[in-house]
């Protein structure tokens, strides 16, 4: 034992090899040092233990192509790109909505050089960053005004405190929402220093239970767009023109939070049950907020749009700058929403809309291209099955999306197993497992990513 402990190299003389000079070239001293060191550790632990009686010249040969990998993989992105074959649209942890090639063109134009974020270009003095989009979002809401931040939730919680701050606010028991992340809206409401008085009951509520709770001093009546579950039975609510006719009769303001909303009408699609942010406008609401990177397609924001007093006093809240939107996601944004003026068609130009309108016989293609890819591999089964993919993200939470999915059964790995290999391939590709087997769901596959796909499948199977 002793023995093989003295014959282990010292760092030094590692350090003064050939390969450790080209590892210094690519990693750093300091790295390669600490590694070598853990390397050199582990193998002393091994022979105290009688562990390991591997020669330690043999140890020498193979320590640095360990460094290499270790070291290398550390340096490796942990954000990067993905393949989402779950059927889930817009994957919150796979970053929600795939941007289009114009919004991804206009971030890069913003990185690259100045801008005129904060510029007015006839005065040549400070403008707003919200005049870049502001009259975009009024044209295609039909609001009187609006102000993007950096999120929904902060979009909510901006308008609570801008308005209802140390005053009550209203709102119905059965739209408390919770969404991913435990965002609870009872504590959103608390940390905007309101005081919620909830009304009604889980399944019904009614406009007189609004009515009664309304006293001198309150500020708001709040309604939440339940995006995320559905409550179905004996139910019943206020509809938005009751609402909206309460809150003039009585002095206060109506906000509603829709978390995904909409610019375009679904329901040719089978999508009928997301409200339209135009229509929400229109049917009286005061102030509406909802997401920039769920069904509008965008970056990740949040959009205010309403009355215009009520949006000016947003504006000029402190809260207002400590959630505003960063230049990127301004860029994404703007160009986001000028694909849904005319003559341009959302549905054909917006990637997650394009995903959610894709006939099943596009679908049906892809998973015979990918099937045809796999299908000769020994030790693997697959299969062409239909699937139902959703939205995701809270959107559209009962809407069941007919899709195409190749099932795979392997005789080597469990699902789960062949799951997690797939995620560790160059392009991690992320499937679902269902019935024991995984499903690759085409819905939110791309046509160029097939080919990745079975590679990182006949990878697995070599």
């Amino acid at each position: 034992m002793q023995d093989r402990l003295r014959r282990l190299p010292k760092v030094q003389t590692l350090l003064e090899t050939e390969l450790a000079g080209r590892l210094i070239q690519t990693y750093g001293r300091d790295d390669v040092v600490g590694a070598i060191r853990l390397k050199l550790q582990d193998a002393r632990d091994a022979i105290l233990s009688n562990e390991s009686d591997a020669d330690p010249e043999v140890f020498k040969q193979s320590m640095f192509d360990d460094i290499s990998q270790s070291l290398g993989n550390a340096r490796a992105s942990s954000l990067r790109r993905a393949i989402n074959a779950t059927g889930i649209i817009i994957h919150t942890n796979l970053g929600r909505a795939r941007l289009a090639p114009e919004a991804i063109e206009a971030m890069t134009d913003v990185a690259a050089d100045y801008s005129t974020l904060e510029m007015e270009l006839e005065t040549g003095k400070r403008g707003s960053r919200h005049s870049h989009v502001e009259a975009l979002i009024c044209q295609l809401t039909g609001a009187e005004a609006a102000l993007v931040v950096n999120n929904c939730a902060a979009a909510i919680l901006t308008c609570l405190t801008a308005l209802g701050a140390g005053k009550p606010i209203i709102a119905s028991r059965g739209e408390m929402v919770e969404i991913g992340g435990s965002f609870r809206m009872p504590d959103v409401i608390a940390q905007s220093g309101a005081q919620l008085r909830e009304v009604g009951t889980t399944n019904k509520t009614h406009l007189r239970d609004y009515s009664d709770a309304i006293c001198d001093d309150t500020a708001l009546l709040l309604k939440s767009h339940t995006s995320n579950y559905q409550v179905i039975g004996f139910t019943s609510a206020p509809s938005r023109q009751e609402l909206s006719a309460l809150a003039r009769e009585t002095n206060t303001h109506l906000i509603e939070d829709l978390g995904s909303g909409v610019l375009v009408d679904l329901s040719p699609y089978g999508l009928p049950d997301e409200p339209v942010v135009r229509d929400v406008l229109a049917a009286g609401i005061d102030v509406v907020t909802f997401s920039g990177d769920k069904l509008l397609g965008g970056p990740q924001a949040g959009i205010i749009a309403g009355r215009r007093d009520l949006i000016d006093r947003i504006k000029k809240h402190p809260i207002t700058r400590a959630v505003r939107i960063d230049k990127l996601s301004l860029a994404a944004l703007r160009a986001t929403l000028e694909l849904y003026r005319a003559p341009n068609n959302p549905i054909q130009r917006v990637p997650v809309l394009q995903t959610l309108a894709t006939p099943v016989e596009i679908l049906s293609a892809r998973a015979a291209k990918l099937f045809d890819l796999i299908s000769s591999e020994q030790g693997l089964e697959a299969e062409i099955i239909p699937s139902v993919a959703r939205a995701g993200a809270g959107s559209l939470p009962q809407q069941d999306l007919p899709s195409v999915a190749v099932s795979l059964n392997s005789n080597h790995h469990s699902p789960d197993a062949l799951a997690s290999l797939l995620r560790r391939a160059e392009t991690p590709v992320f499937g679902r497992i269902s019935k024991d087997r995984l499903l690759l769901d085409m819905r939110a596959v791309r046509d160029d990513e097939i080919t990745k796909i079975a590679n990182a499948i006949v990878a697995i199977s070599v």
